[in-house]
């Protein structure tokens, strides 16, 4: 039981590792942050991005519910 949640956690993770980075970047940077951009901070996502913002959400809350789960496991 314990690998089977063990194989499905790392699974989840290299996924959240590859959502996180094939998601474009803002370009603003640290300049942007401190001088303020053009951009809204809660622009529309569109295609891609969108999709995977979601993904990524979904998958960092699964990945948290995991990190519990397999704590509790091996306490």
């Amino acid at each position: 039981m314990e690998t089977a949640l063990t194989i499905l956690y790392l699974i989840i993770a290299i996924g959240l590792i590859v959502a996180i980075l094939f998601q474009t970047g803002d370009e603003s940077g640290l300049s942007g942050a401190i001088t303020g951009s053009a951009q809204t901070l809660g622009g529309k996502k569109k295609g891609k991005d969108e999709l995977l913002g979601k993904a990524t959400i979904y998958l960092a809350a699964i990945f948290m519910v995991f990190s519990i789960i397999i704590t509790i496991f091996h306490a």
